[in-house]
């Protein structure tokens, strides 16, 4: 009679399937990997116990706890695969609340830009919004209140300038030219991130960094040409603000206080947005005066939205301002900086998109072509800088 078992393997930890002609290897108790094992021989009708040498022992005895630690990694996978589509679904989610909420401030925002020109009032505004949000946030316990020390503000006061000339800029640009045009020309930050890299860091970019520069410049340029929106004071805005925007990630590497020292980026966020309230409070006003009169909003009545409109939109526009900028932050802290970038692509191309069909923006096929262009290299500049930061394999 033919008899099928199993042995263990010296050299690997799995069963193999073994047909002995004669032989068995059993065991009376498989319930522990320390007990004795034995060989049976069969042999006519009677049966002789042979013990297996201690060697043959302890191997087993080693391979059986190394099959029940593979079987224990196992479990512990199974139970982490719950968990790891949990942490996808909420990734994204926020990347969806991400783009709703910059569809929606961008619509708000060139609606009340529209009948209320005074950039740097709106954008205070918008700053103020955000520090009432970031108090309520640290009075009622809902993130640690930070401790900061005379380094870190020195480093961060620097990095709350540049962040206010950006979004102050950015408002300007809005004012003046259509929101995808200003979307479109804000894809060459790129570009300003490699100068600026390779002037202040010294940093040489690969051959595939600067050939995904290429489209992006020729894509800006061929939109810029056929913009029916076009405004010099709205380009030039655009481009300042993308040079400012990343002046402050570059020097941020540069001057960055000590790690021990390091704030989350949801604190270092609320610090630099209530410093750029603090600053640009008396900025606005004395660049464009008081401005909350009921002069200044009878002119807003007149222009075809009345003022409890405009001022539900500015309120609108100041909450999606912080909470987007908010969750972009809180994304930051979940992925790689160049999956961000990638989600930043996107969300450029759903904005650009979102405010063509909500305004009605008179697009050329060759201004799509452009900003098609723009985009595409914007999106392979991501690709390339992910494979700038993969480790070499020796």
């Amino acid at each position: 009679m033919e008899t099928c078992t199993f042995y263990m393997s010296l050299s690997t930890p799995f069963l193999k399937p073994y047909k002995p002609p004669n032989q068995i290897f059993t065991s009376n108790k498989f319930n522990s990997p320390l007990q004795h094992y034995s060989f049976h021989k069969r042999k006519s009708n009677s049966i002789h116990i042979l013990s297996v040498p201690n060697l043959l022992k302890n191997q087993c005895r080693f391979d059986l706890f190394k099959v029940k630690a593979v079987t224990e990694n196992a479990e512990e996978s199974e139970a982490a695969k719950p968990r790891e589509i949990v942490n996808t679904l909420q990734l994204g989610a926020m990347f969806g609340t991400w783009y709703i909420l910059n569809i929606y401030y961008n619509i708000y925002n060139k609606q009340v830009l529209k009948v209320f020109p005074f950039p740097a009032t709106v954008t205070a505004f918008q700053f103020g919004c955000g520090t009432l949000l970031i108090l309520f946030m640290w009075g009622f316990r809902l993130h640690p209140i930070p401790k900061i020390s005379k380094s870190q503000f020195t480093a961060i006061f620097s990095l709350a300038v540049v962040h206010t000339l950006g979004n102050l800029l950015t408002n300007i640009s809005l004012g003046r030219v259509a929101v995808s045009f200003t979307h479109t020309i804000k894809a060459m930050e790129p570009f300003f991130t490699v100068l600026l890299s390779a002037l202040f860091l010294a940093e040489r970019p690969s051959l595939w960094i600067v050939s995904s520069l290429v489209p992006i410049v020729g894509g800006v340029a061929l939109a810029s040409m056929t913009e029916a929106s076009f405004n010099w004071i709205g380009f030039g805005s655009a481009m300042a603000s993308n040079l400012t925007n990343q002046s402050r990630n570059v020097f941020s590497k540069k001057f960055m206080v000590k790690e021990e020292e390091a704030l989350d980026n949801i604190n270092l966020f609320s610090i630099i947005t209530i410093i750029s309230f603090i600053l640009l409070v008396p900025a606005a006003i004395f660049m464009e005066g008081i401005k909350f009169t009921p002069s200044y909003l009878q002119h807003v009545a007149s222009q075809g939205l009345n003022v409890r409109e405009m001022c539900m939109r500015l309120l609108l526009a100041g909450f999606c301002f912080h909470t987007c900028q908010q969750v972009s932050y809180m994304i930051l802290q979940m992925v790689s900086p160049v999956t961000h970038a990638v989600g930043n692509c996107v969300k450029r191309v759903v904005v650009i998109v979102s405010s063509v069909i909500f305004f009605q923006t008179p697009v050329s096929p060759i201004n799509s072509l452009g900003t098609a262009l723009a985009l595409a290299g914007v999106f392979l500049y991501s690709r390339a800088k992910r494979l700038q930061r993969k480790p070499k394999v020796a």
